[in-house]
């Protein structure tokens, strides 16, 4: 996972795919916070707009996603 800050635009984004995996769908997760999925429907990343306000003093915070789950395939 890799995270970047951006203080000039108050912007926090998580990559939990190499950073500049193309985003395929972005969901509202909640205020200032969103999701961006790949065409095949994984997570790649959430961005925080306006993070200072949104984490305020803390660096954790709580989504709920509804992500696909995927069944492993059995040889």
């Amino acid at each position: 996972m890799n995270v970047e800050y951006d203080p000039a635009r108050d912007l926090l984004y998580l990559w939990l795919r190499p950073p500049g995996t193309t985003a395929a769908a972005t969901k509202t997760v909640s205020r200032g916070v969103h999701a961006d999925f790949d065409r095949n429907g994984t997570l790649i990343g959430l961005e925080v707009l306006d993070a200072s306000e949104v984490l305020e003093d803390t660096l954790q915070f709580e989504v709920e996603l509804d992500v696909p789950t995927r069944s492993a395939s059995v040889s």
